[in-house]
C-alpha cells in the first residue's frame, strides 16, 4: 500500500535537515581550532630536553611555562651538568681602547659574535649599575686597571678544538673554578667574584686576607655533606709562615682555621685540585715527594707521599672521582690513583708508552670520555690519551696556538648556582 503524500513529505524533509545538519558539523570541524598537543609526562618531556645542547635551552625554556619550570629546576640543571663534558677555561686579552658596552642580551647565549660588537656582558659593568648609588661608574680603580680579558673555552671533541665564547669581559683573573662556577678578582670594589659565565649570575664577597699575588693559593670546592660550597685561602705572612681561612658561600665571611704544618710549602704556582672530598696541592716547583690535601668538611690537612717524585711536568688531577698523579717515568707516563686522604694509598692504574711524551703536560681529564688531555711544552699543541685504543692523537685547532693571557683551567659550562636550589632565578 503506498504511503500517504503527507508522511513521504514528512520524511522527505527529515532527511534533508539530517543531510544540512550533517554539513553543518562537518564545517563547524573544518573551522575549529586544532586541539591540544598530545600530551606528555614532565618525566618524559625531561628527558628529551636534557640531551639538548646547553645554548639551545635559552629558546627551549620559553616555549611554555611547564617547560620553563623543568629546565630551571633544580633536578633537570643536576641531571644537565652529569652529560656535560669537561672545557678548558681562559682568559684572552683584548684591547682596552673600546668602550664598555652595557646591553644585556639572552643569558644563554655562547655564541661567536665578533667582539667589536657592543653585546658583551661586562662584569664590572653589571657590578657598577647594582651599585650606583655608592660606586662612581669608572671611577680610577676600574678606568686604570692595565688589561681587559674576554673569558672563553675550548671544547674537545673529534679530534678538534673549538674556542666558545660567552660574550662576557672582566678585568681582573680567574683564581679558581669548581663545576660551572668560577671565582675572579673584583675590580670595582676590593674583593672577589663568584660567576656562572653561561647564566652569568654573580656574587660579590670579601677579599681574603691581603697578600701578595705569587705568596697566595685559593681553592674552590664544593662540600658534599653540607652541599655548600667553600673557598680556601692559603697565603704566607709576615712571618712566612703559610695560613689558612676559609670562606663558605652560605655565610659569606672569612674565617682562621689550623692551616699546614710549617715547611711544606714553598711554592704557591698550581692551583689546587678538587677530588675524593679534597682540595690537593703540589707545594714546591720540582722534585715534591708529596702532595698536601685539605678535607673539605672537617679542614683537616694532611702531607700525602707521592709513589714517584714529582717534576716539572708532572700534576694532580682530578679523573673518574679520583685523584690522580701523572708522572714522567723515564720514557713513559704513569697514571696513579688515590681513593682516600686519610688513607693516603696509591694504586697505578696506566701506564703510557707509546709517543714522544717528554714534555706532554697533563692538563685534565674528560668527564664523559675519560681521555687524558696533555699540552706539550715544545709547541704548545694540544694532545689526547685515549686508553681505550691505547693512542695519542693531536688535536685540529684552527687558531692560533697562544690563545690564553694567562692558564687554562678545568671547568664545566652548567646552569649550576652556588644556592642550595640551583635556581637561576632566585
Amino acid at each position: 500500500m503506498a504511503k500517504p503524500l503527507g508522511n513521504r513529505n514528512k520524511g522527505l524533509s527529515k532527511s534533508v535537515e539530517e543531510r544540512a545538519l550533517s554539513k553543518k558539523m562537518e564545517d563547524d570541524q573544518k573551522k575549529r581550532p586544532a586541539g591540544p598537543a598530545p600530551y606528555f609526562h614532565k618525566d618524559c618531556i625531561s628527558n628529551i630536553l636534557i640531551w639538548l645542547p646547553l645554548e639551545s635551552l635559552s629558546s627551549s625554556r620559553f616555549v611554555c611555562k611547564p617547560w620553563y619550570n623543568i629546565i630551571n629546576s633544580r633536578t633537570f640543571i643536576d641531571s644537565h651538568f652529569r652529560r656535560s663534558e669537561s672545557v678548558l677555561i681562559f682568559l684572552k686579552s683584548v684591547s682596552r681602547g673600546r668602550s664598555y658596552p652595557y646591553s644585556r642580551p639572552d643569558p644563554f647565549a655562547m655564541t661567536s659574535m665578533p667582539e667589536e660588537q657592543g653585546n658583551t656582558f661586562s662584569v664590572e659593568v653589571a657590578l657598577l649599575q647594582s651599585n650606583l648609588n655608592t660606586v662612581p661608574i669608572f671611577g680610577p680603580h676600574v678606568t686604570g686597571s692595565s688589561s681587559k680579558f674576554f673569558i672563553q673555552f675550548m671544547e674537545f671533541k673529534e679530534g678538534k678544538i673549538k674556542v666558545g665564547k660567552y660574550n662576557v669581559s672582566c678585568l681582573g683573573n680567574i683564581r679558581a673554578t669548581c663545576n660551572g662556577l668560577i671565582l675572579l678578582d673584583n675590580h670595582v670594589k676590593k674583593g672577589l667574584i663568584v660567576m656562572n659565565p653561561v647564566t652569568r649570575k654573580l656574587l660579590t664577597l670579601p677579599l681574603g686576607t691581603l697578600c701578595n699575588y705569587h705568596k697566595e693559593s685559593y681553592g674552590f670546592a664544593l662540600n658534599h655533606v653540607t652541599g655548600d660550597y667553600k673557598l680556601v685561602h692559603l697565603f704566607r705572612d709576615e712571618f712566612e709562615y703559610v695560613t689558612c681561612e676559609t670562606l663558605d658561600l652560605a655565610t659569606r665571611s672569612w674565617r682562621a682555621v689550623n692551616g699546614p704544618s710549617f715547611g711544606l710549602f714553598n711554592w704557591f704556582g698550581h692551583s689546587p685540585v678538587s677530588a675524593i672530598g679534597a682540595l690537593h696541592w703540589i707545594p714546591q716547583l720540582d722534585n715534591s715527594d708529596f702532595i698536601v690535601s685539605m678535607e673539605v668538611e672537617n679542614e683537616r690537612f694532611h702531607c700525602i707521599p707521592l709513589p714517584h717524585r714529582c717534576t716539572t711536568h708532572d700534576r694532580v688531577m682530578e679523573m673518574g672521582g679520583l685523584l690522580c698523579f701523572v708522572t714522567h717515568e723515564d720514557l713513559n707516563i704513569d697514571i696513579w690513583n688515590l681513593k682516600s686522604v686519610p688513607e693516603g694509598i696509591w694504586t697505578k692504574q696506566y701506564s703510557i708508552t707509546k709517543g714522544s711524551l717528554i714534555d706532554m703536560v697533563p692538563l685534565f681529564s674528560l668527564r664523559i670520555s675519560g681521555d687524558v688531555i696533555f699540552r706539550r711544552k715544545e709547541d704548545g699543541s694540544f694532545h689526547a690519551y685515549d686508553f681505550k685504543s691505547e693512542v695519542m692523537r693531536e688535536f685540529e685547532m684552527d687558531k692560533e696556538r697562544n690563545l690564553s693571557s694567562g692558564s687554562y683551567l678545568p671547568h664545566v659550562n652548567s646552569l649550576l648556582s652556588w644556592t642550595p636550589s640551583h635556581h637561576m632565578s632566585d
